[in-house]
């Protein structure tokens, strides 16, 4: 046992220490990316301001995550009711087949769009990039949605078609304010993984680069590496609130349906 826990500390020391190094150089005057560290510093985050392309690559990528969050969080709402509220035929294998590129390396999810869009003589750009985002985002919030709707209690619906309401009234005014904190989870959960996703925006961005397709071209520049810094440790703790904030939001939605909590999105 004490051996199993050796390895689960080591194990999370390697996955997060990179990005508990990413302050250390941000904050450090040197622009060589080694240690020891010299004196603290905050240039590297005012220099950020100065470069005009990366703010347009930083509105490219949140214009991207907000519809692809919108898109794949609509998707995730009619799937999850679908999954949990009725029974059809090749049920489970259509609902397999969404929740597919979950488990697919992203270089073949990205490749295969690029090969399609040429295919059919369009350009890449950012719709494609937004339909790459929908894609992988989808099963994510799919699997956030699917507890949010199985622990609704389908009588609060049945109640409500008792007393006048139509189905659309229902889901509108019944259905929607009960699933709310799982869709507010999806929608942030979307968002966060679109912001962050590199390898679909390289093969699919057109002129205009998303931010991390962005950062990946500063990285040719050795004294932009501490802007590059800067800017990773703004994303990184940008990205841990948005995530605390739809755990938050998941556990409330647990709680308010009386569900005993699991822990975790997945």
């Amino acid at each position: 046992m004490r051996g199993l826990k050796l390895y689960a500390v080591l194990y999370l020391i390697f996955l997060y220490a990179p990005i508990f190094l990413l302050p250390l150089f941000a904050f450090n005057s040197s622009t060589v990316i080694a240690f020891p560290l010299q004196s603290f510093t905050t240039d590297w985050f005012t220099q950020l301001l100065t470069l005009r392309e990366m703010h347009g690559a930083l509105l490219n990528s949140l214009e991207i995550a907000v519809v692809s969050a919108v898109l794949a969080t609509t998707l995730g709402i009619f799937a999850a009711m679908a999954a949990t509220r009725y029974s059809f035929p090749g049920q489970k294998g259509i609902m397999g087949f969404i929740m597919l590129p979950l488990v697919l390396p992203e270089i073949i999810v990205a490749v295969s769009l690029l090969v399609v869009i040429l295919r059919i003589g369009l350009d890449t750009g950012a719709w494609s990039v937004i339909a790459g985002h929908t894609l992988i985002c989808t099963p994510f919030a799919i699997a956030i949605l699917n507890s949010a709707f199985a622990a609704l209690d389908p009588s609060l619906e049945e109640a409500a078609y008792d007393l006048g309401e139509t189905p659309a009234s229902t889901f509108r005014r019944v259905t929607l304010p009960l699933v709310m904190p799982g869709i507010i989870s999806a929608l942030l959960i979307s968002f966060t993984i679109s912001m962050d996703e590199f390898i679909i925006a390289f093969f699919l961005t057109g002129a205009d680069p998303t931010l991390p397709v962005y950062l990946f071209s500063m990285m040719r520049f050795p004294k932009l590496l501490p802007a590059v810094m800067a800017l990773g440790t703004i994303l990184v703790v940008i990205s841990v609130l948005l995530i605390v904030i739809a755990e938050y939001f998941r556990r409330r939605g647990a709680t308010r349906a009386g569900l005993k909590d699991t822990g975790g999105f997945l």
